[in-house]
């Protein structure tokens, strides 16, 4: 089998804009990978392989909001289906566009909507797993939301990566190897790749290399100055008016702590809008979901063994709904804490300009990293006015504890009202 010498350079690992630290180690896992399938058994072992050591059958991506530890595992999963010989992960076979659409047959996610990934889930994920892979050279199972797995599904899934399939891989995604985010044992058997938070220029070039977004190069530039690093928020910021909407809306929150009840009011339609919002989209899912189990009942229709057919069918509308209301629930705290984010970001930049590690010019021009907030000079300036960096330091604490408390299901107006008290009192306003 032919194998690449020296990696090209518009592979898919080059186009996902991921730095070189972890583009050198899964190049190379790819490449072993390769050179352990034999001619006569694709899933042979060959003795000699030149840095067979460089794979594994379990993975683990970790890396703050953002960083792209999901398209890491993208990637990787399509240059191992990959069919080039000459480039690991070429993006042009039928094989990796195939996984660029999310339809190759031996790429599977698991990837939920809700506060947990259900264990069902995982156990027909691992059921999967054990399945020859039917086009190409191995199967590939990515776990999203690793960090959402529950005990009793990061149990099942185990044995699993402990013991894979010759054939198969696995890919688990995590905010970090916290045991908070990934349990201890699951940590343990597999190789870890951090995967840092791409810089501005990085974001800005991936942008401006995206033909479908169509985006004028000032366009590009203001969505990856504000994004924080967040590939797939620069996207959304930059073609989507009603996300432009909502972060500015979230950014008004600081100016209103010094205004009596004003940040309390805020809040409280903060969370409305953010229901409100959640409720609509999946309205029409919600719908299409119900009526497709109902049809599937047979309910509503007439005639002998229709009522001994429909048993249990009470007890799976139910669960349904309870699906759907968790879909509900995440969407509402990730869009919460999104704006929470935002909210964090500004009171930063207003603290970095009080203590002088910043200046009022362009971002790009300060060693340190310049604004999260470009565009809200005046609000952080106005901030770092009023506000000693000690104090400043306590609101970005305040805005971090109320995101961990939103975590743990506390409701989002008890949470959003503790968060602007602290604030108002860090701010001097009580």
């Amino acid at each position: 089998m032919t194998t690449p010498a020296v990696p090209d350079a518009s592979d898919v690992f080059s186009r996902a804009a991921l730095s070189p630290h972890v583009i050198r180690p899964l190049r190379d896992a790819v490449l072993s990978a390769r050179q352990r399938v034999t001619d006569g058994d694709p899933f042979g072992v060959v003795e000699d392989a030149v840095n067979d050591a460089a794979m594994t059958h379990s993975w683990l991506f970790t890396g703050p909001p953002g960083s792209g530890r999901s398209v890491a595992a993208k990637a990787f999963a399509t240059a191992l289906v990959c069919d080039n010989p000459s480039v690991v992960g070429c993006g042009e076979c039928d094989q990796c566009r195939s996984a660029a659409a999310g339809s190759h047959p031996d790429i599977s996610w698991i990837r939920t909507d809700g506060v947990t990934i259900p264990v069902e889930a995982v156990r027909d994920i691992i059921r999967t797993s054990a399945v020859l892979p039917s086009v190409a050279r191995w199967r590939v199972v990515i776990v999203e939301d690793a960090d959402r797995l529950g005990d009793s599904g990061a149990n099942a899934l185990l044995k699993s990566v402990e013991e894979p399939p010759a054939h198969t891989v696995f890919l688990l995604c995590a905010p970090s190897t916290d045991p908070e985010d990934i349990s201890i044992t699951l940590r343990s058997r597999c190789r870890h790749v951090y995967v840092p938070t791409p810089s501005k220029e990085e974001v800005e070039a991936v942008l401006r290399a995206d033909a479908a977004l169509g985006l004028s190069d000032e366009q590009a530039h203001w969505a990856a100055e504000v994004s924080g690093g967040h590939i797939g928020r620069a996207r959304h910021l930059a073609s989507d008016e009603a996300a432009r909407t909502k972060r500015a809306t979230a950014l008004k929150l600081p100016g209103l702590i010094y205004r009596s009840g004003e940040g309390y009011r805020f809040t409280a339609e903060l969370v409305k809008t953010a229901t409100t919002e959640a409720a609509a989209s999946l309205e029409e899912r919600d719908a299409r979901e119900l009526a497709e189990l109902e049809s599937s009942l047979g309910m509503g229709a007439k005639g002998r063994g229709v009522a001994r057919a429909q048993t249990g069918a009470a007890g799976q509308i139910k669960e349904l709904e309870k699906q759907q209301k968790n879909r509900r629930t995440r969407m509402l705290r990730d869009s919460l804490d999104l704006a929470l984010i935002d909210i964090a970001g500004l009171y930063r930049d207003a603290m970095m300009m009080a203590v002088g590690a910043v200046d009022d010019g362009p971002g790009d021009a300060d060693p340190v990293g310049g604004f999260l907030h470009p565009d809200q000079q005046k609000v952080s300036r106005e901030l770092a006015r009023r506000n000693s960096p000690e104090s400043l330091v306590r609101c970005i604490d305040a805005v971090t504890d109320c995101r961990e408390t939103l975590r743990r299901n506390v409701k989002p107006e008890v949470a959003l009202n503790g968060m602007v008290g602290r604030l108002r009192e860090c701010c001097g306003q009580v």
